[in-house]
């Protein structure tokens, strides 16, 4: 039997001084703290048997990719599937007591929290997420592979996976900036998922991460 590991990895923190949710807007990529904390991860991985490195097209994802592949003499590869959720309220703030949250023209949104109503639906997250841990395996078969992504896709395929319900709190999501969900093949079948946190753990409700 062949062991193949697909690392999810969420990008780094992002500089976002006016605290909004960005999305997938152009133009948001990693502040200095997420610069490092790439680093630091890029680090960590550097024993690894990584054979290839693939991100989301957002610029936060390629530049926290951009060390990893660096280290082990690898290009950068890109997979459409491995996009942030869209959302409704990309570009405003929806931070508790100050945000979008408060005008009454943007409550009929929030009227269904289980598909959800004001993004993509979770299982079109986890599908084509699947999609893309399954094309990223094939890659490195008997190796292991990269793939940087954003908050929400990590932990919507991870429950996914476990058999859980796909709608869930935000704030109970096990996903730090920088952090790593790894997915352990046994020839084509997940025998294991295994979290870690290269760089530290980090709120899990940070704005538009």
């Amino acid at each position: 039997m062949t062991t193949t590991i697909v690392h999810l990895l969420r990008h780094g923190e992002v500089h976002n001084p006016a605290g909004v949710l960005y999305g997938r807007l152009p133009g948001y990529g990693l502040s200095e703290r997420g610069r490092q904390q790439a680093v630091t991860v890029a680090q960590a991985l550097k024993p690894h048997n990584l054979v290839h490195v693939v991100a989301s097209p957002l610029q936060r994802a390629q530049e926290t990719a951009a060390p990893i592949a660096g280290g082990h003499r690898l290009d950068v590869a890109t997979d459409d599937r491995l996009i942030e959720a869209d959302n409704a309220f990309e570009g405003l703030r929806v931070s508790v007591g100050d945000g979008a949250l408060r005008n009454p023209r943007h409550w009929s949104k929030l009227r269904n929290p289980v598909l959800p109503s004001w993004g993509e639906p979770y299982v079109d997250i986890a599908r084509r997420m699947l999609g893309a841990v399954y094309r990223a395996r094939a890659e490195a078969e008997g190796g292991e592979v990269v793939c940087v992504s954003h908050q929400l896709p990590i932990w919507t395929v991870r429950r996914f996976l476990e058999g859980r319900r796909l709608w869930h709190d935000p704030r109970s999501r096990q996903c730090s900036l920088a952090s790593l969900t790894s997915l352990v093949f046994r020839d084509e079948e997940i025998v294991d998922v295994v979290y870690s946190e290269p760089a530290g753990t980090t709120d899990p409700t940070v704005t538009g991460a």
